[in-house]
Order: structure tokens, then C-alpha cells, then sequence
């Protein structure tokens, strides 16, 4: 696989964090949302404390905090489902500035919202320290099924030239004096849709045989030595391991 052009949520540099290989950043990260999403709602202390490890990777990444809020607009969904249910959910109600919120909706509220935040915070970092084409090397590593990877690397290496499609049937249409206004040019859309399909549809036709004539046998050859020491793996393995501690310990003492 090789380099190309930088993802817009890939921040390029030369940080520990940049350094680590993709498959150890990759199971941390996996591992550390289980730990998120295994801790009870109501320990709000540990929850800040997951906070404040991925604020620490972020410094140690140079990762800047503006970065990673724009990038976290992914979660507006979450938030405008959470914000609903304190409204909608059922029980015992709780009067706050005049409105009646349901208890247990304003429960499953917080929990969406901090548990589905540090998700994303901790997937964007990832993202923002690692290339797209080096985490799919990891998950290859990490011997995630190779179909499942191959088609994730090639919806990552052709879905610019798809998009770059698009804009140019788009430029033809407006080319041409034509202007979605109303629901009347929906079936124009619908055969421009349509049109998109059956060249993308006849591009990996023509990709598949290319790779055929050039000896693929089901499986992408590595061309770099993607392994990790022992030593990589225990400082990708602190994120988790400190946030499982954590847990651990304040479920003893519960």
C-alpha cells in the first residue's frame, strides 16, 4: 500500500504517538472503548479520568484541541438523539427550567453523550496520528478477515476517484443549464445516480481484471515491515491499561 495523499483527519508528524505501530494504536483504542462502555453510568470521576488520558495522548500526539473539535462533528447524531430522550422518556419526572425530563431519560442522556464522546475523541486521535492506509495495514496484522480489509482498501483508494466523478457529471448537468430546484428534477438525479453506479460498477471490473493480468491471487502483497516489539505494544497499551486499573480499582471499592 502505498503513501498518498493525506486524509483530512490524518494530522501528519513525528510524535511517540505517530510512531507506534497502526495494529498496536488500533487494539488500544478497541480496548479502551470496552473499558468506557463496561463502566457504570453513574461514576462521573472515571469518566473525567478517561478524559484526561486521551487530553494527555493528545499533547504527547500534538494534536491541537481545535482539531479534534471540528473532526468530532460525527457525533452531532448522538447528541441530537440523547438530547431527545430526557422529552420523550418515560418514569419519574424532574422539573429543570420549567420542563418536565424524565429521570431515567436524563440518565440514558449522559450516558450516550459521555460514553459515545470519548468513543469518538479516542477514534479521531487515531485517526489524526495514523494514515488510513497504515490502520488497514493494522487491522491486516491483526488478523481481521482479509476480505473485510481489502474491500475497506479499495472504498479508501477509489472513493476520491468516485467522488471526483460525481463533480464532473455535476459540472456537466450545470453545464447545461440545469438546477435542482424542486421535486420535479428528482429523476434527473436519479439517472445521474444511476450512471454513477454503472461506471463505478464497470471501473472495478476493469480494476479486478488489471490485478488479475498482474498475478493477484486474493491477497494484497505487504511491501513494509509492519511488525511491533514488546516495547511498542506496552506504550500503546497504557491508554487501556491505566483506564482498566481505574475501573478495577473503584469496583473494589464499591
Amino acid at each position: 500500500m502505498g503513501a498518498g495523499h493525506h486524509h483530512r483527519l490524518h494530522l501528519p508528524g513525528d510524535s511517540l504517538v505517530h510512531r507506534l505501530p497502526p495494529q498496536c494504536k488500533l487494539a488500544a483504542v478497541v480496548c479502551f472503548a470496552l473499558v468506557v462502555v463496561a463502566t457504570p453510568r453513574e461514576w462521573f470521576g472515571l469518566f473525567a479520568g478517561y478524559g484526561a488520558l486521551l487530553a494527555a495522548v493528545a499533547v504527547i500526539a500534538r494534536v491541537p484541541p481545535g482539531f479534534l473539535l471540528r473532526r468530532m462533528a460525527v457525533e452531532v447524531p448522538f447528541v441530537v438523539f440523547a438530547v431527545a430522550l430526557p422529552f420523550v422518556g418515560s418514569g419519574e419526572r424532574t422539573p429543570f427550567l420549567g420542563l418536565s425530563l424524565s429521570v431515567a431519560g436524563l440518565w440514558a442522556a449522559w450516558n450516550i453523550l459521555v460514553k459515545a464522546t470519548l468513543g469518538v475523541l479516542a477514534s479521531v486521535l487515531l485517526a489524526a496520528t495514523t494514515d488510513p492506509r497504515m490502520i488497514l495495514l493494522g487491522a491486516q496484522r491483526l488478523r481481521l478477515p482479509s476480505l473485510l480489509v481489502q474491500i475497506a482498501m479499495f472504498m479508501l483508494r477509489y472513493l476520491d476517484v468516485i467522488l471526483a466523478e460525481m463533480r464532473r457529471m455535476r459540472v456537466a448537468r450545470e453545464s447545461r443549464g440545469f438546477a435542482a430546484r424542486d421535486v420535479r428534477h428528482i429523476p434527473v438525479i436519479a439517472r445521474s445516480a444511476g450512471a454513477l453506479f454503472i461506471r463505478s460498477y464497470e471501473r472495478g471490473e476493469r480494476v479486478h481484471l488489471a490485478m488479475l493480468s498482474r498475478g493477484y491471487t486474493g491477497s494484497m502483497p505487504v511491501l513494509a515491515d509492519g511488525s511491533a516489539s514488546s516495547r511498542q505494544w506496552l506504550a500503546a497499551g497504557m491508554l487501556p491499561g491505566v483506564a482498566l486499573v481505574a475501573l478495577l480499582g473503584v469496583w473494589g471499592l464499591a
